[in-house]
């Protein structure tokens, strides 16, 4: 992460001798019984100074954030939304900030779910003010502020001061006296303020005459009133001065800052338009860019706060300053002027003091201070230095955001002669979660590269190009070209890049997996996992543990990727990394196979919402969906299951995600078959080619014998490629053919052989979900005398399921309806009566939200009931809760 400015978390000291503002400290007292409080006004009408006095009397904490344009990356605004908060809570976000480095972080959405319920362990009412709020204007960092606001905590106050609206609903929030709003209306100075300010703070005799014209010149605009101030101390003849101001204020502090400029001495006006590209100064950062040494910058900057200059100090030490904002804007627009005549030599002298504060802030360890001024000064070279050698953390979304922004305002006549700029343009891009134009960069870094030395530098940047295609080529599940590129990257890759180097063995490894060569997989993962951590790269690290639990899983080694996955979990910690849907979703799998479908349900349902939060690009929600529907087929909820995976098709269909068909259709075939939909079922196993679908079909239609000559294909297929999840399967269903056969004794025996390879792992669904027929085999083989506690645990796990489903089955105790509630709805009633949300029954009940609806319409039909209150209360009249 890179350091924090802290100057931007420092609440503006109170000034001395201000003009106290009794009436506008009341309405914002008012705006504590609100969600927001809103202060929007022109630039000079006093926002800030008036939060300070009113911060100054009250008595609850108050977290200040300082906003610029550099916060338009929402990344950058989330760690400093969260460095502002832990100034009065140190330990709120921490587990929060780790997201933001990750390269592939949870969607903004996600981050601020956990930070608002971090939020609400905070015991006492609070204050949280972003100041200088327009000076955002990125989509994405105002749908944070609407999403924070929507769902503000009831003991966080939010105050947003700013010279635009925001984007926020504010019509809706004035409907439900949620707002309170201040605005240059109501910061306007009125007589006895402006008289109090001209008179008594500024040291003017000025009769009530001339402050009236004065008012009216200025249309009590206080930045105008100071200014004029500030020119008057000079004039002997202020009435004449005041009447030879015209025009509005944005035209009388043009004329009134020329005045305010020439009272100052040449060594003071050189001080402020030089020090005016910095967006905050320090006294030794001013040495640094004004080079003056007859000046001291710290003596300079307290002698302009002193002269009321529009210096606002930033720290309670004066350490830290910055420039009101429309005073630093025009000394800016003077800069140039006051160099050269001529643009071309005042813009070279204009870079040359933003290379100075360059040098500054990179002794200082602020690269990306650094690297702000060096891009602004237009001295690729430095700039392109910083990125390469301070190291600017290429995953931190809000690096990322002002590097990219740098690399498109860079000719493509610059980027030529550095191909490896290419490169990290390309690369960012994909961190960025972006594939459009990666391509087109890399092959631009390849024809500049053309011609260059074949020595290491080369080399690592040829590695570095195949392996961002390796990425690339995995999105698209083109696994020859991963294959390909993620090879050539470990042979061209210097050893000493392993960060690179790890990502293109996961990249392999992954690709290995989808082919099914299992063992390369493993060791290309095992060497993954060594060199992310040996970069502490704890994002790939993650990547490829998750990998190895996947290869652990399909070897039957249930406890052990347990273990593995409960690991990435730790990894992670109270991180809500998206990727750590898979590691959910393992954990769903395994437990669902151990039967404790309960804990199974939970990992699968945060695997669902975690897999959700990637854009529909990413099909991994789909696979999440197929696991809930085999989870309902368990419970015996087949109409929810069936549900579930035909929403799955139309997602797939819709979004082409032609890999996860066969998935789909092959728990399709499963629900058909318990539907009794026996064509539909025949027609997918067919047409997807599913081996274990169709001998289920077979079975289903009385013919087990052409069923056992598509499993014993299916099991050398397996076995000759050695894998052990599928060679179970199909050896489970080879022995229930072989019993509908008549071929009893072999059936038993080929099941004592598969209990011989499931025990150590503890299968139990994978007997279960075959019935009856396993349950004979079972006793069968308990005969035998074979692995009898073994046998018995699964035959009493079946006699429980069977119990419970009789219970579920019932009927409904009898109830004084015409049309009693069944029993799934009687779930329901009692859900709504404890408050519960659709959604939330939905999830509770592991139903989709349609079905919960459709519940409830036929549960108030049924009482003759139009709202929630009503059901309730009628079905307590009943006795039905």
């Amino acid at each position: 992460m890179t350091p924090i400015l802290a100057t931007k978390l420092y609440i503006p000291p109170l000034r001395p001798n201000i003009v106290l503002r009794p009436r506008l400290i009341e309405r914002l007292n008012e705006g504590l019984h609100r969600k927001l409080i809103l202060i929007s006004a022109p630039a000079g009408f006093g926002k800030s100074t008036l939060l300070s006095e009113w911060i100054e009397g009250l008595e609850r904490p108050v977290a200040w954030l300082s906003l610029g344009e550099e916060d338009n990356d929402p990344t950058r605004f989330l760690a400093y939304l969260i460095a502002a908060l832990q100034t009065i809570a140190a330990n709120i976000g921490e587990g929060v900030l780790g997201l933001l480095q990750s390269p592939q972080p949870p969607p903004n959405e996600a981050i601020l779910t956990a930070l608002l319920n971090e939020i609400t362990t905070i015991p006492n009412h609070f204050v949280l003010v972003l100041d200088d709020y327009h000076a955002i204007d990125a989509k994405q960092v105002n749908q944070v502020l609407a999403y924070l606001v929507a769902h503000l905590p009831p003991h966080m106050h939010l105050v947003i001061a700013t010279r635009e609206d925001p984007h926020l609903p504010l019509a809706r929030l004035r409907a439900r006296d949620q707002l309170i709003e201040l605005r240059a209306i109501h910061l306007q100075f009125i007589s006895s303020e402006s008289t109090a300010f001209l008179n008594q703070m500024m040291g003017l005799t000025l009769s009530a005459e001339d402050i009236d014209a004065l008012e009216r010149r200025t249309e009590g605009w206080i930045a105008g009133l100071q200014l004029a101030a500030l020119s008057l101390q000079g004039h002997e003849d202020a009435t004449g001065f005041i009447a030879s101001f015209t025009g509005s204020h944005h035209f009388v502090l043009d004329y009134l800052m020329e005045e305010v400029l020439g009272q100052q001495s040449g060594r003071v006006q050189k001080f402020l338009l030089h020090t005016s590209i910095l967006d905050r100064m320090s006294g030794p950062l001013c040495d640094a860019v004004v080079l003056d040494s007859t000046m001291s910058g710290q003596a300079t900057l307290e002698y302009l706060e002193r002269a009321n200059l529009f210096l606002i100090p930033l720290d309670n030490e004066r350490r830290w300053y910055r420039y009101h904002h429309l005073f630093a804007d025009l000394l800016r627009l003077r800069l140039h002027q006051s160099i050269s005549t001529f643009p071309a030599i005042a813009q070279s002298q204009v870079n040359e003091l933003h290379i100075r504060a360059s040098s500054w802030y990179e002794n200082q360890g602020l690269t990306m201070e650094a690297f702000h001024h060096a891009a602004t000064a237009n001295d690729v070279e430095r700039a392109e230095r910083l990125i390469e050698e301070k190291e600017i953390p290429r995953h931190f979304r809000g690096a990322v955001t002002t590097l990219l922004d740098w690399l498109k305002s860079l000719p493509t006549s610059v980027l030529d002669v550095r191909p490896w700029l290419w490169v990290r343009y390309a690369s960012l891009l994909v961190v960025n979660g972006q594939t459009t134009g990666v391509e087109e960069k890399l092959q631009a870094a390849e024809a500049a590269l053309q011609g260059s030395e074949d020595d290491e530098t080369t080399r690592n940047i040829i590695g570095q190009i195949a392996a961002i295609r390796s990425t690339l080529a995995l999105t698209r599940y083109e696994l020859e070209a991963v294959l390909i590129q993620s090879r050539r990257a470990l042979e061209y890759l210097s050893p000493s890049n392993m960060l690179e180097r790890a990502t293109a063995h996961w990249t392999l490894a992954t690709a290995y997996q989808f082919q099914g060569d299992r063992a390369s997989a493993r060791q290309a993962l095992t060497e993954a996992i060594s060199l992310s951590q040996a970069s502490g790269n704890i994002f790939t690290t993650i990547l490829a543990t998750i990998g190895l639990g996947q290869v652990q899983e399909a070897d039957n080694q249930l406890v052990l990727a347990a273990q593995t996955y409960r690991r990435v979990l730790q990894l992670a910690g109270d991180q809500p990394l998206q990727i750590i849907y898979e590691a959910h979703l393992g954990l769903a799998r395994i437990l669902y196979e151990w039967n404790y479908l309960d804990e199974a349900w939970q990992h699968g349902q945060q695997s669902l919402h975690l897999a959700r939060q990637y854009d529909k690009v990413i099909d991994r929600f789909i696979v999440c969906e197929i696991f809930l529907a085999r989870l309902s087929l368990a419970w015996g909820d087949v109409s929810n299951a069936a549900t579930v995976l035909s929403q799955a098709s139309q997602s797939a269909q819709q979004h082409n995600f032609v890999a996860r068909m066969p998935e789909i259709a092959d728990a399709q075939v499963l629900t058909f078959l318990r539907q009794g939909h026996l064509t539909a079922a025949v027609h997918l196993a067919q047409a997807h080619e599913l081996p274990l679908s169709q001998a289920r079909v077979h079975l289903a239609q009385g013919d087990p014998s052409t069923a056992l000559k598509v499993l014993s294909a299916w099991r050398q297929q397996v076995e000759a490629k050695d894998w052990k999840d599928e060679q179970l399967k199909v050896m489970v269903l080879q022995a229930v053919a072989l019993e509908a056969h008549g071929e009893k004794d072999q059936a038993v025996h080929l099941l004592v052989d598969v209990l011989a390879m499931a025990e150590p792992a503890s299968f139990i669904r994978l007997f279960l979900n075959e019935g009856l027929p396993m349950v004979s085999l079972l006793s069968e083989s308990m005969a035998l005398g074979r692995m009898p506690n073994y046998i018995k645990k699964l035959l009493t796990a079946y006699e429980a399921e069977k119990q419970q489903n009789e219970n579920i089955s019932s009927p409904p105790p009898a109830q004084p309806l015409l049309e009693p509630l069944s029993q799934r709805e009687l779930e329901v009633l009692r859900l709504i009566a404890q408050g519960l949300s659709n959604q939330e029954i939905s999830e509770r009940l592991f139903l989709v939200l349609g079905t919960v609806k459709g519940h409830n319409h036929k549960i108030f039909g049924k009482l003759g009931v139009q709202r929630r209150t009503e059901a309730i209360a009628r079905a307590r009249e009943l006795g039905l809760l």
